[in-house]
């Protein structure tokens, strides 16, 4: 009877201190991530931006067309599915609104529906897209899917990142925004046409020639560092999200690992099986130790100097890729990949990669700011 008393005083003890601990602070993640995926849907739509021109076709007169005379159920899957995350995300971004969940679930259809009419009717003016009200209807159906699904699972979902949040990450007015950045980056590993951890590469984008002639001894130089700094700069920039208590050093090599894996998985998958370790060239074995080593000293830096060098390290690694002179090795192996459905996939983490620095930069300011 006693044990059973201890036991029961016990469990009020814990539930009382449950009750007494600080609610998480709501989240803006859900916002922030369904802004960029906006983005993100739009460029795709609209790539690749060229030869814009009138065609003399009403902007909605594809709502009143027929069957389309080309479909395949995989493009209409791909419709579905892309949608289906920014109906998801809307939904536990607007879930404040009066109403309720369903309120929630009716402004992101609208959003989504309202995108999808949007950018097929910009479609006119583009000779390489077609606008079709069957994309339309895919998207809007995918949107709502993700609405529904929101709605359903939403709160607890909000509940369970809140609480990681506060448990693993820093307390801090920019860290969300800084965790879509992070995001971001990851993804700009997939581009099999970037240099390792490369990013802010505005050759392509400018139509410049590469200001280095192609040399096996200096472009092993200019790779190894290129991703040493790089190594660097995206520790350091993870550390700043990363709550004092949590484990950093694990967190970090964990996170390496994920888009090493990412990088090795998209060249397998994109390119060819065989090129899937196209990525780990001698300049990159080097420049990983390199950043390795610098990183792991760099975490004992107090916090503003540690923001600090990562914004030098992330300059100095944007004028480094823009020097480093393609590899013709990779070059001869993406010649021959026929890129298909990931055509507009590619141009879009070609520009996430160039463009990516420079969303770095204010944010490793700001932060700065706060140290």
């Amino acid at each position: 009877m006693a044990g059973s008393e201890r036991l029961t005083h016990g469990d009020l003890a814990a539930e009382v201190g449950r009750a007494n601990r600080p609610l998480p602070r709501p989240t803006r993640l859900p916002l922030y991530l369904a802004l960029a995926y906006l983005v993100l849907i739009g460029y795709a739509s609209l790539y690749p931006f060229a030869n814009w021109r009138d065609l003399g076709v009403a902007p909605l007169e594809f709502l009143g067309a027929g069957w389309p005379r080309y479909w395949t159920v995989f493009d209409l899957a791909v419709n579905v599915f892309v949608y289906l995350p920014l109906g998801f995300l809307l939904t536990l971004a607007l879930g404040h609104l009066p109403g309720g969940r369903w309120s929630a679930v009716t402004a992101a259809v609208l959003i989504g529906s309202l995108l999808s009419l949007g950018l097929e009717c910009v479609q006119n003016w583009l000779p390489t897209r077609v606008p079709s009200n069957l994309d339309l209807a895919c998207n809007a159906a995918g949107t709502a899917i993700g609405a529904l699904l929101g709605a359903w699972n939403g709160k607890r979902i909000l509940r369970r990142i809140a609480r990681l949040q506060q448990e693993l990450l820093a307390p801090t007015a920019q860290v969300e925004l800084g965790l879509v950045l992070l995001g971001v980056w990851l993804l700009t590993q997939s581009s099999p046409e970037t240099l390792l951890f490369g990013s802010g590469d505005l050759r392509n984008v400018l139509e410049l020639t590469p200001a280095v002639p192609y040399a096996a001894h200096s472009f092993f130089v200019l790779e190894a560092a290129l991703i040493g700094c790089n190594t660097v700069v995206i520790g350091l920039f993870a550390r700043t999200l990363l709550a004092d208590r949590a484990s950093t050093h694990m967190a970090l090599f964990a996170f390496f690992v994920v888009a090493l894996v990412i990088r090795t998985l998209a060249a397998a998958v994109l390119v060819a099986p065989q090129e899937a370790f196209a990525w780990l060239t001698p300049g990159a074995e080097v420049g990983l130790l390199i950043g390795g080593v610098l990183l792991t000293l760099s975490l004992l830096l107090p916090a503003s100097t540690r923001v600090a060098l990562a914004a030098v390290a992330l300059m100095a690694g944007t004028a480094l890729v823009n020097l480093t002179p393609a590899n013709p090795y990779s070059e001869a192996a993406l010649a021959a990949w026929k890129q298909g459905h990931f055509l507009n996939f590619n141009g879009l983490t070609r520009w996430m990669a160039s463009l990516w620095p420079f969303l770095a930069l204010p944010y490793l300011t700001a932060v700065g700011r706060r140290h």
